[in-house]
């Protein structure tokens, strides 16, 4: 492999000559100097490393994208619409697990700015009344002050642009198509505690259910984001009749989970019991699953396209853009009998 002080050997030059060269540094050279210098980097095939190039430049092709759990398929679908548009702009993706810790993703970030990155997509949701929020804060702005785009993909106070969808409203309109069914004693299986995005899908729940007058018949259940905590607490709703008319969970992958313990329990959906979630994974085509769509793709990308078009705003730019949603209805629901 071609090395800088091959070339500079080459060309007759200290290797200090041959990078600013290369590097497009603004040094005063001779021509000659320069026109050598060309020629024995392209006659032997150089190519400075990315890295590099970053570290000489201050900047780098790097886009950083931050989710909670890298093996949940609704981040899968948001690095995929980043991955698309940094890769058409010459950009690279580097897709990092935090596991939902406030810690992690500053960690994170500091890495992304060691290695020069454009910037950094907060996909995760975050923590509601966080204790590290100041923190974080603090190093989205210092990252800010060396030319690091940070976007969010939820309503986080991190002083920076937030692209999202609305997942309180989401929750609302699903719950009122599941009461336009004829459906009052609904259930809803929330999300990981704490979490910012449970929030917001919990509190669309119920305020459908107030504002149909339907409080009292609304049913919370600890849950969680996954196949496993939705199985579990649809296990908790058997084993305790009755049962609800529908069950309504804070994400496709629990609402499947929910959907495979009613059925292996002979239960008939949507004949007994309707099931929907939020979110529009593949999974929920693959069961039939109604469910709110949201624009995770669209979100992804839109976070990368802010990074690789424009260029860091001196103030940060903290503006929010709320992409719409729709209702998916599929063979999950049904009228209530009667």
């Amino acid at each position: 492999m071609t090395s800088l002080a091959d070339v500079a050997r080459a060309a007759g030059v200290a290797v200090s000559t041959a990078s600013r060269v290369l590097n497009g540094s603004t040094h005063p050279i001779s021509a000659a100097t320069r026109a050598r210098v060309i020629e024995a980097a392209t006659r032997l095939g150089y190519s400075p490393s990315a890295l590099a190039r970053a570290l000489v430049s201050r900047t780098s092709r790097l886009v950083g994208v931050l989710v909670s759990d890298i093996v949940n398929p609704y981040f899968s679908v948001i690095a995929r619409g980043a991955d698309d548009v940094a890769s058409r702009a010459g950009y690279v993706t580097m897709l990092s697990n935090v596991d939902r810790r406030t810690t992690t993703e500053i960690n994170r970030l500091r890495t992304m700015r060691d290695y020069r990155a454009a910037g950094v997509i907060f996909a995760g949701s975050g923590h509601v009344d966080d204790p590290q929020a100041d923190d974080l804060a603090k190093a989205v702005r210092e990252a800010r002050e060396q030319g690091i785009h940070s976007v969010s993909l939820t309503a986080r106070d991190l002083g920076c642009q937030v692209i999202t969808a609305d997942s309180q409203a989401a929750a609302y309109e699903i719950t009122e198509y599941l009461i336009s069914l004829g459906h009052r004693r609904i259930a809803f299986i929330e999300g990981p505690p704490g979490m910012i995005a449970n929030r917001e899908r919990t509190d669309g729940f119920l305020a459908c259910m107030s504002d149909a007058d339907l409080a009292a018949e609304a049913q919370c259940l600890p849950g969680g984001f996954d196949y496993e905590a939705g199985h579990a607490a649809a296990m908790r709703l058997i084993a305790r009749p009755p049962l609800p008319h529908a069950v309504l969970a804070a994400n496709d992958e629990a609402a499947v989970g929910a959907l495979a313990a009613l059925r292996q329990a002979g239960i008939d959906v949507p004949g007994e019991v309707s099931v929907a979630g939020i979110d529009d994974l593949r999974v929920a085509r693959f069961v039939g699953l109604t469910t709110v769509s949201l624009p995770l793709y669209e979100m992804g990308a839109m976070a990368a396209r802010h990074i690789v078009d424009n260029p860091p705003c001196a103030g940060g730019d903290t503006t929010t853009t709320v992409l719409s949603h729709r209702l998916i209805a599929r063979e999950t629901t049904a009228p209530r009998p009667g």
